[in-house]
Order: structure tokens, then C-alpha cells, then sequence
């Protein structure tokens, strides 16, 4: 036998039920819910109201006890505390209540008390997240007879250097700024030149057509500029035509380069091999000869006097109206889309080479949008409700992102390529993350009315919103390197200056980033143009 250690100290007030509790197994012991306390009817001197009358006993006695409005209990009163006898019922509510302890099932809920506030999480002050735009400081007057209203200015455009801006409005002009001083510089008409050429080609619906609407004007809906430093033209969106414009703003040594890239339009040189393009789309080169009278009428591209070509180029028609235009990074292919059009909704030309191609035999759905990929050969094609990613090389579809919105008004492309976002006619910016699925990473409902058009900066972490309902939206949009951090999405600013037009209901139509600063260009149905500058 081992002798105990006799300087073992033991716990003096300890019991045996504690060591009986620590070494028990089974299911842990959970204490049962206490008996509501008594209230007043269980008084021996009860209120006046607790006492039942003898038309309430003779209800209770045909009622279950438990609906009765104390059970088994009638309130008494007595005259003192000695004359109360012993309760009738005790035993009977004392069985009933163990089986209630017996049957009903009890589970150990634990309670966490947390502080809500802690939950939210902490979000950088916008003045930490500068710079972004906050301050409206330069207005371009678009000149307009008195007699009518203002035109619309449909879409905006800025030059990769910052300092020149393009606008393109409902009247069929479009005219070039420059942003400094908001000074117009230049300015076509490509309505006249699109009517010139139906008149040309004895299309009916203008030479049989309505005086009224011969002479309506067809508006740029569209109008992007060449990503390219090098080259200076842009590309405009008027009725079923696309028109190349030289805007005449490069040096001694970009123009050679510009005159080079489109020399084969503008001498007629068109190269279009595939059938199905040659049915789609047929290119026109603009020529003439006339001085600056002319070409601000919508005539050909003429030279100026340090012989830089200025003025539209080449006209490309298609069966449809052309709703989007869209350049590629390297500024030699541009994308077309014409909703109507069927399988040739969406056609991709080369300007260098006066050439087009059909990507696509089969039309899914109705197409709306198409953008390029900043660095891959990929092509998102935006149909009213999904987008899908085609990779151009190997012409195959290599992901159909679901949207949730139910039209699409807009679509941009991340400088990094791995993310998107679209923004649609039913208030929402949705933002796909194409590296994690194929459903929207986050969805951003900030606007009272319906979104034109949405946009990422080339440089700063900055993305921005319009909408019908006259404001403008920026955000800061991190976007991180590593992979395992979600992007950093915050609202930093709300931008007003535009008027929502009564008879239109249209607000503020396009935005667009300045590519060095963190400006943005801003455009309304008001016929009003802002820059938006960091004060």
C-alpha cells in the first residue's frame, strides 16, 4: 500500500458534489426555468377588479382551465392571513409542472452581447482618399441660335494628353475644346454629312421622306478618342454611320504617324475581305477640296496650313443604327455596335488597313455595348441583361456574366482587366470581379433614377457615376495587387451642377475621367458641359 504524503495540503471548504459535477458524463445539466412569479390574483386580499363575479365563475367552469384567465386558481379575498387555508389545487399544479419540466425539451441558448456599432466596418474619412473631383470650374458654352433650345450634349471625350475635349450633341455637331480654357477650337457638322451622303445614294426615307424630317438633325450618340498619344482622330456615332475624324491637335511628329494610320481611308484604299462584312458595312472615304467654310459644314478632312489633316476622314454605314463605339488599347481597331442589326450587331474594324470583320454568325440576344480588354485579346459584348467575354483569338465565349439589372446603359473595363462594371436603366452599378465569378461581386444602388453611363480612371483609384437624376456619383475604387484582398469600394463625393430637362426627363448623359488628372468631364440634357477639378 502507498503511504499518503502527510504534507498534502487539502481545500478546506470544498465539497464532494463538485468533483461529483466535474467527472459526471452526459449531456450537461441545464437548470429549470423558474415559476412566474404570483401576481395580484393570487392575493388573499385581491383587488376589487380581480374578483369574479358569479356570471364569470358560471364561464369558467364551462371553459378549459387552460383558458381560463388564471387556470385552476379563483381569486379570494380574506379578512386576514390566518383564515387562508390550504390551496386546493397545489398538488395538481405541482404534477403538472414537472411534466412540463419532463417533457418539453430545454436547449442552453448563450447569449452574446455584442456591441453593434462593432460589427460595421470602419471606413476611411474622404479626406484621406484624396484627391478626387469636388469642385466645378470650367463650363464650355456650346454656341446655339436664340431662337432654339440647347442641344443635347450626348457624349464627351478627352484626348490621352489632357488637353483637349470632344463633345458630340444632339444638333449633329461634334466640336473640339480645349480644357484649360473651355476656348472652342474647332467644331463638324456630320448630320449634314450623313444626309449628304443618303442624298447621294437616294435612300427613301430622305428623298421621299417629309421635308420636316430631311432636315431634323441626326445626333452623335456616341464619340471616343484614340487611346493612342500618336494618333489624333477620333471616332463618332451618327444615325447607321461611323465617321473618322483627324481633330488636327498633333505636333510635327504625330502627324506623320496620324496621316499614316489613316491614309488608307482617306485615299479610298478599303480593304474589307469577308463576305459577311462586305454586307454589313461599307466604307466611304470623305473627299473633297475646301477651305475651313466647308469643312465646318460636314465636308472632307482638308489640311491646315501647317498641312495636318483636320476634319472627317472616312465614313463607315451600316445597315443599323450605331448605338456604341469603342476603341482598343493600341488605338488601331475600334468596335461598332448596332443593335438592329442582327448577327452584324457587332463588327470590329482596322483603320490602318480600311478593313472589317463579323466576329460573330449568330446574334444572342440584342446587343448593346462592347468594350476591348486593356491589354488581352478578349471582347465584352453586353446584351440588355447579361455580358459576355469572347476571346478573339481563339473564337470561342469564355464567360457569360449574369447581371441582374434589366437593361444595361453602360459598360467599362478596369485598367487591370480584372474587373468590370456595368450600370443600367434600373438605378444599379453592378461590379464583377472576373477572377473570382461570374455573378456581381458588389451591387450599388445610390441613384434616385436611371444610369448613362459609368467610368473608371486610367491612372487614379477613382470610378464615377450619372444618372437621370442630375448628380454624379464618385467613388474611390482600390483595387490591390494582392489577391486575397477585396477591392475598396467608398463613395467620396456627390457632384451637382446639371438640370434634369422637364420635357426629356434625361439628366446627366456621360462622364468621362481626364487621363492625367483626377478631373472628370461631365455632360447633361441641359446643353451644359463642366469640368469637375480637386480644390
Amino acid at each position: 500500500l502507498m503511504e499518503e504524503d502527510p504534507n498534502k495540503l487539502y481545500t478546506l471548504w470544498k465539497g464532494d458534489e463538485e468533483d461529483e459535477l466535474a467527472m459526471r458524463k452526459g449531456p450537461q445539466h441545464i437548470a429549470a426555468p423558474k415559476a412566474p412569479p404570483p401576481g395580484h390574483a393570487e392575493s388573499y386580499v385581491p383587488p376589487g377588479e380581480y374578483l369574479p363575479t358569479e356570471q364569470d365563475l358560471k364561464e369558467w367552469e364551462e371553459m378549459e382551465p387552460s383558458d381560463r384567465p388564471h387556470g385552476l386558481l379563483v381569486p379570494k379575498k380574506f379578512p386576514n392571513l390566518r383564515s387562508v387555508g390550504a390551496y386546493e389545487h397545489a398538488v395538481r399544479e405541482a404534477f403538472e409542472r414537472c411534466l412540463d419540466l419532463y417533457l418539453c425539451p430545454r436547449q442552453l441558448k448563450r447569449r452574446l452581447n455584442i456591441d453593434p456599432e462593432s460589427l460595421v466596418p470602419r471606413l476611411p474619412k474622404s479626406t484621406d482618399l484624396k484627391p478626387f473631383p469636388n469642385a466645378k470650374c470650367v463650363e464650355y458654352v456650346t454656341p446655339h441660335d436664340d431662337n432654339d433650345d440647347k442641344p443635347i450634349i450626348r457624349c464627351v471625350a478627352a484626348s490621352p494628353n489632357g488637353q483637349y475635349m470632344a463633345s458630340g450633341a444632339s444638333d449633329g455637331f461634334v466640336r473640339l475644346w480645349e480644357v484649360e480654357t473651355g476656348r472652342l477650337l474647332n467644331s463638324w457638322d456630320l448630320s449634314t454629312l450623313v444626309s449628304k451622303l443618303a442624298k447621294e445614294e437616294d435612300e427613301p426615307n430622305t428623298s421621299n421622306g417629309d421635308g420636316e424630317q430631311a432636315k431634323k438633325a441626326t445626333p452623335v450618340v456616341s464619340l471616343e478618342w484614340n487611346p493612342n498619344r500618336t494618333h489624333h482622330c477620333l471616332v463618332a456615332a451618327v444615325g447607321k454611320c461611323v465617321i473618322v475624324l483627324a481633330t488636327g491637335t498633333a505636333g510635327i511628329n504625330d502627324a506623320e504617324l496620324t496621316q499614316a494610320l489613316l491614309s488608307t481611308a482617306h485615299k479610298g484604299g478599303i480593304n474589307v475581305t469577308t463576305p459577311k462584312a462586305q454586307k454589313a458595312v461599307k466604307w466611304i472615304a470623305v473627299k473633297g477640296e475646301g477651305g475651313a467654310e466647308e469643312n465646318k459644314g460636314g465636308s472632307a478632312a482638308t489640311l491646315s496650313p501647317s498641312k495636318i489633316l483636320v476634319g472627317p476622314v472616312c465614313l463607315l454605314k451600316t445597315n443599323a443604327a450605331v448605338s456604341n463605339v469603342r476603341w482598343q488599347a493600341k488605338g488601331d481597331y475600334f468596335v461598332s455596335v448596332c443593335p438592329k442589326a442582327g448577327a452584324a450587331a457587332v463588327l470590329i474594324h482596322q483603320l490602318s488597313r480600311g478593313n472589317s470583320q463579323q466576329p460573330f454568325g449568330k446574334a444572342k440576344g440584342e446587343s448593346q455595348l462592347a468594350c476591348f480588354h486593356p491589354s488581352k485579346p478578349f471582347l465584352f459584348v453586353a446584351s440588355q441583361q447579361h455580358v459576355r467575354v469572347y476571346h478573339l483569338v481563339k473564337q470561342a465565349m469564355v464567360k457569360r456574366l449574369v447581371s441582374g439589372c434589366r437593361w444595361i446603359s453602360s459598360l467599362d473595363v478596369h485598367p487591370s482587366g480584372d474587373h468590370l462594371i456595368v450600370g443600367s436603366l434600373d438605378r444599379r452599378m453592378v461590379w464583377f470581379d472576373l477572377d473570382l465569378s461570374a455573378t456581381p461581386y458588389k451591387t450599388l444602388k445610390y441613384h434616385e433614377r436611371a444610369l448613362r453611363s459609368c467610368r473608371f480612371h486610367g491612372r487614379y483609384p477613382l470610378m464615377a457615376s450619372a444618372s437621370d437624376d442630375g448628380a454624379v456619383h464618385i467613388f474611390h475604387s482600390m483595387v490591390y495587387n494582392d489577391l486575397m484582398r477585396n477591392p475598396l469600394i467608398i463613395p467620396v463625393k456627390i457632384l451637382r451642377g446639371h438640370n434634369v430637362d422637364k420635357s426629356t426627363k434625361l439628366g446627366v448623359l456621360s462622364v468621362t475621367f481626364h487621363p492625367t488628372q483626377p478631373w472628370i468631364f461631365t455632360a447633361g440634357a441641359d446643353g451644359r458641359i463642366f469640368l469637375f477639378q480637386d480644390i
